[in-house]
């Protein structure tokens, strides 16, 4: 941590390439295996939201995995990587014209609908090309995952996808088939959520979808060759946190898919998931230097310790955003000293600048410690900002006792470089 810290500078996103890889590779692997008997196989679309870089882009097309984007500049970044059309996804809720043209001419292998007006939009630019775009129809399912409200994305009330109950998914699906010149039809689309720690939530979920999936074959006479389960799946923050194995998740889904469409009559579909955050986040950790150090006394006697440190909320606003709980360690030392109620906080002018809300710490922590927070591959860089005219942290990836800059840090200059 002391090199890393002296070589890079900190705060700094230091990721594990080999344990990245590897837990894209495990899940490639298992859903292959778990589904090539079942049906027509499985593919894993890394979701790129998680975090995308260039090189990363390399890493999940190295491992054989597909790539899920959801903007113009997640699609940049893959094409730059050499990430083939057929193995990127297009997702989002409000594609501009200019983004379907582009992942139309690149060749992606799907387009995920998601409102009526998006049929129009993607109907009407493949015209222009003069293919035919392949689509999936995004399913509100109405489940909702158990966790923070901002992150569960199947309930009613939300603005992703097309309602099941109301009829909506049903209408687009005919849309859709009623236009097979421009459009054709793959599969449905279902994501519950997001920090999912079982498959009680797809139970429920997998039933109406593979329901929606019966409707329209036998109403509309299409079968279907795709079902996309999307992801969520989580990843421990915390000792609290058990998250599942990729193989119980994968024959979890696996037994829960084959029971529905044995009630229902149909066969299996090929599968989709979208795993990111739990291939990119274990990944990662943040690396900070305590500035300050600050006893606060609290109600009833107790006290607790703010520990300043030279990040927070422009490198990981998921504490704030969310409410989300993470864990810390003293980094660059060994420590003897009694532990302490800390609370690891930013240097951001918002009272609300939390990293880490609750740990204990050495009671000796001071100026000039080192802190690493675990589990920031997941949407710490990818909503990363410049509050306060900060530089984003770099992003090192460290292999074979080998550390490189993927992604480089924002200079002064970089601020500055946008203002006329």
């Amino acid at each position: 941590m002391t090199e890393l810290a002296r070589e890079f500078g900190t705060p700094a996103y230091v990721i594990d390439e080999d344990d990245f890889r590897s837990r894209a590779r495990d899940f490639k692997q298992t859903y292959a295996e778990v589904f090539d008997g079942l049906s027509g196989g499985a593919d894993v679309f890394y979701a790129g939201k998680a975090f995308l870089c260039t090189e990363v882009a390399r890493w999940v097309h190295d491992e054989g995995l597909h790539l899920d984007v959801c903007t113009g500049g997640e699609l940049a970044v893959a094409k730059r990587a050499g990430v083939p059309g057929e193995r990127i996804g297009l997702h989002g809720n409000n594609k501009s014209v200019a983004e379907i043209r582009d992942a139309l001419e690149y060749g992606v292998s799907r387009i995920v609908i998601d409102s009526f007006d998006e049929i129009e939009r993607v109907a009407a630019v493949a015209t222009e090309l003069g293919v035919v775009a392949p689509v999936l129809v995004r399913v509100t399912v109405g489940v909702e995952a158990h966790t923070h409200e901002f992150i569960a994305t199947a309930h009613e009330d939300q603005k992703f996808g097309l309602s099941l109950a109301g009829g909506h998914a049903f209408e687009a699906a005919r849309r859709i088939l009623e236009r097979p010149e421009s459009l054709r039809l793959l599969g449905l689309h279902s994501h519950i959520g997001s920090q999912i720690f079982d498959t009680a939530g797809f139970e429920v979920s997998a039933r109406r979808v593979v329901g929606l999936h019966t409707q329209i074959a036998r109403e509309l006479g299409a079968q279907l060759p795709e079902l996309d389960l999307g992801g969520g799946f989580g990843i421990a923050y915390t000792t609290e946190h058990h998250p599942l194995a990729p193989e119980s998740l994968a024959v979890g889904m696996a037994e829960i898919i084959e029971r529905e469409c044995r009630a229902e009559g149909v066969t299996v579909p090929r599968i989709s998931v979208e795993p990111g955050r739990a291939i990119a986040g274990p990944s990662t950790f943040t690396l900070y230097e305590v500035g300050t150090v600050k006893p606060v006394d609290l109600d009833g006697g107790a006290q607790r310790v703010y520990v300043s440190v030279d990040g927070g909320m422009s490198d990981n606003v998921r504490t704030a955003l969310y409410d989300a709980d993470y864990s810390c360690t003293l980094a660059s030392r060994a420590a003897s000293a009694a532990p302490v109620l800390a609370r690891v906080v930013g240097r951001h002018c918002e009272s609300g600048d939390i990293v880490v809300k609750d740990e204990f710490l050495p009671g000796d922590v001071g100026a000039g410690d080192l802190i690493a927070v675990p589990g920031t591959g997941a949407y710490c860089r990818s909503l990363s900002s410049q509050y306060n005219h900060t530089p984003r942290p770099p992003v090192v990836a460290v292999r074979d006792g080998v550390a490189r800059v993927i992604v480089r840090r924002e200079t002064i200059d970089d601020l500055l470089a946008l203002d006329v």
